[in-house]
């Protein structure tokens, strides 16, 4: 009887670091320290001829990831590189909510949003992943701009993934594509700052990996990046507007000098790797 309840004793302890994630292969994989990996522009933020990739960007997980508190967010001020996107855009961020996203109405992690009822926004409502691109202007398409996507739950890593390429937008989640909708209206052109962390409320849980494309990915490419894992780099670099890994710091890695001012509601966490695992 002594050495059942020993034993027990010990499953129930493992149990619990399993929980915790003391036995993910991540916890024991060395990481890309800040700022490990950038694009680099030869001839300065905005242009595209010969950039390329240069440090550690072979997809290593990354040291530390950026974490809200339910009451912060992340500004990255407008600014012609960011906005003008000229009907064709592509969003992609790796996301954790750390609350059950069933309690969370209208809660988002990427958005811009506009003075004129206008919004690009991933955000969870009601146990789901919404993607929305809305243009109230044009009345007709009031709501049906709104994609509603595979439910989420908290401690759990995913990818999620905006697409639209003039007429269609398209959402994938962990590179998986998952609903499309044409539109009965234009991209909205952003004049406000992109907001990591906030949309009408506060995101609770963790993000990295942040990245734009002022063109549509492809489904592959979509797929790619997914399977490139937490830290991968970005592709078609001639396109990339904005890349925040959150990797200990706000920055723009993208060479486009698009940086980011955090909160007090924002701090960096190293123990993350719990509710991940690579693709």
């Amino acid at each position: 009887m002594t050495y059942g309840w020993a034993i027990l004793i010990i499953a129930v302890v493992l149990g619990a670091l399993f929980q915790l994630g003391i036995f993910n292969s991540a916890t024991f994989t060395p990481k890309a320290p800040p700022g490990a990996c950038h694009v680099f522009r030869p001839n300065g933020p905005g242009t595209t001829s010969f950039i390329n990739t240069q440090g550690i960007c072979n997809g290593e997980l990354p040291q530390y990831v950026a974490k809200f508190n339910g009451a912060g967010s992340i500004t990255v001020q407008s600014n012609n590189q960011i906005t003008n996107y000229k009907n064709k855009i592509t969003y992609v961020i790796w996301f954790n909510p750390s609350i059950s996203s069933s309690t969370m109405s209208d809660t988002g992690f990427m958005s811009q949003v506009t003075g004129n009822n206008e919004y690009i926004d991933f955000l969870l409502h009601a146990g789901y992943l919404r993607y929305e691109v809305v243009n109230f202007s044009d009345i007709a398409n009031q709501g049906g701009s709104f994609l509603t996507i595979s439910p989420v739950s908290a401690g759990s890593w995913y990818q999620a993934a905006l697409t639209y390429d003039g007429a269609t937008l398209t959402g994938y989640l962990n590179g998986v594509f998952q609903a499309s909708r044409t539109l009965n209206t234009n991209m909205p052109t952003n004049t406000n700052p992109l907001l990591l962390g906030y949309y009408v409320n506060y995101f609770k849980g963790s993000l990295v990996n942040a990245q734009i494309y002022n063109s549509t990915l492809s489904a592959n490419e979509i797929t790619a990046l997914y399977n490139g894992g937490i830290g991968a780099a970005p592709i078609k670099l001639s396109n990339l507007v904005g890349w925040w890994p959150l990797n200990g710091d706000v920055k723009d890695y993208s060479g486009n000098n698009n940086n980011g001012v955090p909160t007090t509601g924002v701090t960096f966490m190293s123990n993350w790797e719990s509710g991940y695992s690579a693709p």
